[in-house]
This record gives structure tokens, C-alpha cells and sequence, in this order.
């Protein structure tokens, strides 16, 4: 056992973190992502939703203040209306890694997402059924 460690951070979850270098992205997915599809290394965490499990990995896991958006999102199509899920998202992300996420998200069509996850280090798929809740981290560095 160790301390600190949020309890939806499993063993091999927590393993996959640390060994990713700067720069490596990871997906944490939604429900409905074809996340076994994607040849990347896969973490099933069914029934947890995105939000609680983006809070955890964030008290672990730098973002990338190297580049202009470390985290992105697949895009509705739609620019009127974003996902009530994002709204989350920003208020998470601004609490744990106000620097890195000062630019806010990037926003990628969902074919090109799902081929962007396909490079990703690993996808996390959460039991999350908000539409269009995938979201892509970019690793950055302790300082």
C-alpha cells in the first residue's frame, strides 16, 4: 500500500504514469471510445466516471507547458454548444495545472482524435456516459 495515492489509480494505471516520458499522450476515454480498436495499451476502468479519474491522474501528472495545448478534446462539430462535461473539465484542469492549461483545450475532429489516440502512450477507458467526454493529455515535466 502506499499513501497518497487516489484510490481509482490502480497498480497498473500508476505504473503506465510513471513510465511515460515528456511529451507522450495519454487518452482518458469515454464509454462509447473504441478504446480496445486503437492498438494502444488499454486500462478498463468501467464504472468510474471521467471527472473523478482526470482529478486523480492530475495529482500525479504534469501537463505540458512546453507546447500551446496540452490537453485536448474531441470535437462535436458543433460550435455553439460544448459538452456540460467540459465545463468540469476547465475547473479541474485550472486547479491542478493553472499554467499549463492557461491557453485552454485544443479541439480535434473526432477522426482525427481517434487517430491521434492511436499514437497515444495509453488509453484509459472510463465507464463515463457524457458524449464527447474524451480527453488527450500531454505529459510535460516535475519542476
Amino acid at each position: 500500500m502506499l499513501k497518497n495515492i487516489p484510490t481509482v489509480i490502480s497498480p497498473e494505471i500508476l505504473k503506465c504514469l510513471s513510465e511515460m516520458g515528456h511529451g507522450d499522450e495519454i487518452v482518458i476515454a469515454d464509454a462509447n471510445f473504441p478504446g480496445a480498436s486503437t492498438g494502444a495499451r488499454l486500462f478498463r476502468c468501467d464504472g468510474i466516471g471521467i471527472t473523478v479519474l482526470l482529478d486523480a491522474i492530475l495529482m500525479l501528472f504534469p501537463l505540458d507547458d512546453f507546447v500551446e495545448f496540452p490537453v485536448a478534446l474531441m470535437a462535436t462539430g458543433c460550435k455553439d454548444t460544448a459538452p456540460v462535461i467540459w465545463k468540469e473539465y476547465d475547473s479541474i484542469l485550472t486547479r491542478h495545472e493553472p499554467i499549463a492549461f492557461s491557453r485552454g483545450f485544443d479541439e480535434i475532429e473526432r477522426f482525427a482524435f481517434y487517430e491521434r489516440a492511436k499514437k497515444a502512450y495509453a488509453v484509459i477507458q472510463s465507464g463515463e456516459q457524457a458524449l464527447y467526454a474524451n480527453i488527450l493529455l500531454k505529459k510535460g515535466v516535475i519542476k
